[in-house]
């Protein structure tokens, strides 16, 4: 199929430029991606903060693997401050993959790579596995079918190092958020922790392979002693909420 064919089945999404910053959108009601312009590697939206909150039970990720693109904050700031990781990062939709540059996403190297790939199939058929899971994938419909199925969450948990963590931004006024939720406690046999994503109506959700969170004895918010202090100070306010979740579900 030709590629003018092809990328007419996707929505092709829009840049809105303010004073301080632009921002990715499908519609102007919903913030797919923000970029600050005196720090693009920033992370604006308080979901993308508390989603690398992951760094609470592995600091020192070697391979995360990301669905969703969108502006490229997760990826952008992964790429800065983890500089031994190795990031790979799908996306399937080609007006998104098109604002690469736009967004200041680094180019391909040795440890970084963007790939245009339907997220689903990719963890279905991944050969490898990987530390952490980033799903961020969400289109102009909201969360792709696709990509919060119990296949899905199956296909995630298997392509988990043990102790991996999977990470998924969800809606709370999805319709079936509870059923999603529900999904993702079976895929990983109950060791989940669901945390508030503090805007919006984004509820962020840790799920480990064999390992349970209940095991995490949460004491004093601090970030990992190896994390950059600009990073540590962009993420203290998440490291606080996923701690307060830990003690909720110690109770």
């Amino acid at each position: 199929m030709p590629d003018s064919i092809e990328s007419a089945q996707y929505v092709k999404p829009f840049v809105y430029e303010g004073m301080s910053s632009k921002a990715l959108h499908f519609s102007i009601c919903e913030t797919q991606s923000r970029m600050q312009y005196q720090d693009p590697s920033a992370l604006a939206l308080e979901y993308t903060r508390t989603m690398m909150g992951f760094l609470l039970f592995n600091p020192e990720p070697h391979d995360i693997t990301m669905i969703g693109l969108g502006g490229g904050s997760l990826a952008k700031f992964c790429y800065r401050y983890l500089p031994r990781a190795r990031i790979h990062v799908v996306e399937i939709n080609p007006h998104v993959l098109a604002l690469r540059d736009e967004f200041q996403v680094p180019p391909d190297d040795e440890r970084f790579s963007v790939i245009r790939d339907d997220g689903a199939q990719y963890v279905r058929d991944r050969a490898s596995r990987c530390d952490v899971l980033l799903v961020d994938g969400f289109d102009s419909q909201g969360l792709p079918a696709r990509l919060c199925s119990q296949r899905f969450y199956n296909d995630c948990h298997e392509t988990l190092q043990p102790g991996g963590i999977m990470v998924a931004n969800l809606h709370c006024d999805h319709r079936h958020y509870d059923a999603l939720v529900d999904r993702i406690r079976s895929s990983f046999e109950g060791s989940v922790l669901v945390v508030d994503g503090g805007e919006q109506s984004n509820s962020i959700v840790f799920a480990r392979r064999g390992q349970a969170f209940e095991r995490h004895r949460p004491g004093v918010v601090r970030g990992p002693n190896n994390l950059d202090g600009l990073a540590a100070n962009q993420l203290l306010a998440a490291f606080a909420l996923i701690t307060s979740a830990l003690k909720d579900q110690r109770c």
